[in-house]
């Protein structure tokens, strides 16, 4: 099990979600207890690490990616419209965790096009988009946008600088505490 396995199990737990642990399909699954039926989430964590060497050392920004991407991959997303959980690490120490439904009109407009100029024609087989990215602009206006969770108000501020302006003021302005 890898760093980033991990993480991704750490998300599910403190989300409500049994992990799973297949490498293909999703990330965890729970039962609703007011509507009967399963939901399945997708987990894109981001880790930085503060011992780079890096001239410019990475920021957490409350971006997310999907590796390997396809229209039929797509489509199945936007036909089972599974919960978005993107999360925020810092030295492998978890900062935040993020929700909202896939089928938010900002963010799958922003897959959608990137799948259109890689595969204007649709999927060509054996070949993938390599990094569909998405960033905190696409979803930071949803409407199922929730904070699942992040620390305290006291270890935000000493992470400052290790985050964009933008995901520090949004994590601060609705920080449980504040």
């Amino acid at each position: 099990m890898n760093s980033s396995t991990l993480r991704e199990l750490v998300v599910a737990v403190l989300s409500g979600y049994e992990p799973s642990l297949e490498k293909l399909g999703y990330n965890g699954f729970r039962q609703n207890a007011l509507t009967g039926k399963t939901e399945c989430c997708e987990i894109k964590p981001r880790n930085i690490r503060t011992d780079t060497t890096a001239k410019t050392p990475a920021k957490l920004s409350g971006d997310g990616n999907f590796t390997d991407y396809t229209w039929k991959k797509f489509k199945r997303h936007k036909e089972e419209n599974p919960n978005m959980l993107v999360a925020g690490f810092i030295d492998g120490r978890l900062i935040y965790i993020f929700q909202f439904s896939f089928n938010e009109q900002s963010f799958t407009s922003r897959l959608q096009a990137q799948l259109e100029r890689h595969f204007p024609k649709g999927d060509i087989s054996g070949q993938y988009l390599r990094s569909a990215q998405f960033t905190l602009n696409h979803y930071i206006d949803a409407k199922t946008m929730e904070m699942i969770y992040t620390v305290s108000m006291e270890e935000l501020i000493r992470e400052q600088s290790r985050m964009r302006r933008n995901l520090f003021t949004y994590l601060k302005q609705h920080h449980k505490d504040g």
